[in-house]
C-alpha cells in the first residue's frame, strides 16, 4: 500500500494533490505544531497580475499549538468571494472555480484543521481524486515520536510499505534509513504545468476538470 500525509494547507499547490492521487491513503497531519508564517492559513492567488495573499483569520494564533487545537475567526464570506472575483472574474472557469469557493467557505467548522480538511476534501471532488483521508491524531501515541519516527509508525500501523512525500522534503529524511524499516521512500516531483508556486485555485480558474485531472499523473518519483 501506497501512503502519503501532509499538513493540512489553505488551497495549496497543484503538486500537493499530485501526492493525494498518487497514494491509497492521504494522513492529515493534524496534530503538528502550527507554523505562523507557512500556508497552513493562506495561499498566494494572481491579482491582476501580481501574487495576493487569499488568509484565514485566526483565533490567538501560536506555534506553541497544534494545528487540531488552532481556531477560525468568523469568516467574512462575501469579503473573501468579492476578492476571489476581483482577481479571476475574466478566467475561463471562473464559475466552476468561484462555485467550489462558495461551497468551501459554506463549511460551519471553525476548528482549523476540519475546516481544512473539508476544503481538501471538497478540491479532492473537484479534481476526481478518490484517495480516502484519515488523520494522524487518530493514531494513538504517534505524537509522542519524532520525525521520521512518525512516518515508520504511520506505515507499520496502516500496513504500507511505500510513502511519497512531497519534493521539499528530500533533504530531510534518508533512503537507507525507510529501507531498514521496510519501506520504499519516494519523492514526488511534478511535471504538470501547473506545478509553480500559486494556489490551485488559480489552476481551476484556469484549466478545465478534464484538464486538471489529467495533470495529476504527471510526476516522475524519485527513489533511492
Amino acid at each position: 500500500m501506497i501512503l502519503s500525509s501532509n499538513q493540512p494547507y489553505f488551497l495549496p499547490y497543484f503538486p500537493y494533490w499530485q501526492l493525494i492521487h498518487a497514494a491509497d491513503l492521504f494522513l492529515v497531519a493534524d496534530d503538528f505544531s502550527y507554523i505562523r508564517h507557512g500556508w497552513i492559513h493562506r495561499n498566494r492567488i494572481n491579482m491582476n497580475g501580481q501574487e495576493f495573499f487569499l488568509k484565514l483569520e485566526l483565533q490567538k494564533k501560536s506555534c506553541f499549538k497544534l494545528i487540531g487545537d488552532t481556531f477560525l475567526m468568523p469568516i467574512a464570506v462575501s469579503n473573501k468571494l468579492r476578492t476571489v472575483e476581483t482577481a479571476y472574474h475574466k478566467a475561463p472557469f471562473f464559475q466552476e472555480g468561484y462555485a467550489l469557493m462558495e461551497r468551501i467557505f459554506a463549511c460551519p467548522e471553525q476548528n482549523l484543521s476540519l475546516f481544512l480538511t473539508a476544503s481538501i476534501r471538497e478540491v479532492c471532488a473537484y479534481l476526481g481524486i478518490d484517495t480516502p483521508i484519515g488523520f494522524t491524531s487518530q493514531l494513538e501515541g504517534n505524537a509522542l515520536l519524532k520525525r521520521e519516527a512518525r512516518i515508520y509508525d504511520f506505515c507499520h500501523r496502516m500496513g504500507a510499505d511505500h510513502y511519497i512525500n512531497a519534493i521539499g522534503g528530500q533533504q530531510l529524511y534518508s533512503f537507507e534509513e525507510f529501507r531498514r524499516q521496510g519501506i520504499r521512500l519516494s519523492f514526488l516531483s511534478s511535471q504538470a504545468a501547473e506545478a509553480g508556486k500559486l494556489s490551485v485555485l488559480d489552476a481551476i480558474m484556469n484549466h478545465s476538470r478534464d484538464a486538471l485531472h489529467a495533470m495529476l499523473d504527471q510526476y516522475t518519483l524519485i527513489d533511492g
